[in-house]
């Protein structure tokens, strides 16, 4: 395995700093973990985040058979993504998409504020294979903009990591479809991570969507910890040691929070069992996803360097345009 350098506790300094040097490799922080290729994103893990595997499968569009076959049968050699297409499982705008989104899903949690000391582990590289790399400032503009988004619905960032409590209000509001489903797993025990496992929905829409039901009354708003460790920004809850929509409009104004309600979060659901044979990668751990070794870093090689163009067949090695993709979140989130 390559050298292991210590860097910035800011992972959003040190992220700017490694695109601007085309740098390859794995940034992990507290929260997960950033691939690089060519000073691109190509992939996001957190143990905050649903796994891509996970999002597929809730979706009806990969069956959890279809995922454990092809990482048997390219996991080793990093080319899951490629698999998925050229056996007809995938198309390849459909994996495109649906990676963008857990991408940004679950850096949304590796870039969150007071994420601990980052690392970089140079020429690491993932077992799904490249995709669509999407520019590091893209990934970080992104990030900021969730973050003002939750602010915005309800400023309580506690509701984020408490297991969530519902209330009875005669005043409340009704609560759309979306967000019944949300509502009806509030059980007292559940976190949004784990109800957004349960719903096999992206970890940010979650968040989003508690923060709408609590500024409406339907679920409580514990007090901020008075603790000197308690963080002002939303995150995950603190994973194992270091190992994957659009978000929707802001919704109503913020109405006074209601009792406190605990504060503690328990840690969040294993996804997907690795297959038989094998290991989850090396570095921070998948977000419920499984996967093969590194094979190189396991025989004690320098890691592989992840390709910085995305294989034939996949995707247009130029520069992504993600103008398309924005008008689409844009449009979703106008009807939400």
């Amino acid at each position: 395995m390559g050298p292991i350098a210590p860097a910035d506790p800011a992972l959003l300094p040190q992220l700017a700093r490694l695109a601007a040097g085309r740098a390859t490799g794995a940034l992990s922080g507290e929260g997960g973990v950033l691939y690089l290729a060519g000073g691109r994103v190509v992939h996001a893990e957190s143990p905050a985040a649903p796994g891509l595997e996970i999002l597929l499968s809730a979706a009806g569009r990969l069956p959890a058979e279809g995922w454990r076959e092809a990482v048997e049968r390219a996991g080793a050699r990093r080319e899951v993504a490629r698999h998925l297409v050229e056996s007809g499982r995938l198309g390849g705008g459909e994996l495109e998409i649906c990676h963008l989104g857990a991408l940004f899903d679950a850096a949304y949690f590796v870039l969150a504020p007071g994420g601990g000391r980052a690392r970089f582990r140079p020429g690491a590289a993932h077992w799904l294979g490249p995709v669509r790399p999407v520019p590091a400032e893209t990934v970080a503009r992104e990030s900021r903009r969730r973050r003002a988004l939750l602010a915005a619905v309800w400023p309580h960032p506690q509701v984020d990591t408490a297991p969530v409590v519902r209330r009875t209000s005669v005043r409340a509001p009704a609560v759309p479809r979306r967000q019944r489903a949300v509502l009806d797993l509030a059980d007292g025990r559940r976190t949004a991570v784990e109800i957004a496992r349960l719903l096999g929905r992206p970890a940010f829409h979650t968040l989003l969507d508690l923060r709408r039901l609590a500024a409406a009354g339907h679920v409580e708003t514990p007090r901020p910890r008075t603790s000197g460790a308690a963080r002002a920004a939303p995150a995950g809850p603190a994973p194992d040691p270091p190992t994957p929509d659009g978000p929707s409009p802001a919704g109503s104004a913020p109405a006074r929070p209601g009792p406190p309600g605990p504060a503690a979060a328990p840690a969040a659901p294993a996804g997907l069992a690795a297959p038989a044979g094998l290991a989850a990668p090396a570095g921070p751990a998948a977000s419920g996803g499984s996967g093969p070794p590194e094979a190189a870093e396991a025989s004690g090689a320098p890691a592989r360097p992840h390709p910085a163009e995305p294989p034939a067949g996949l995707t247009d090695p130029a520069d992504p345009d993600l103008h398309l993709l924005r008008r689409v979140r844009d449009a979703l989130e106008a009807k939400l």
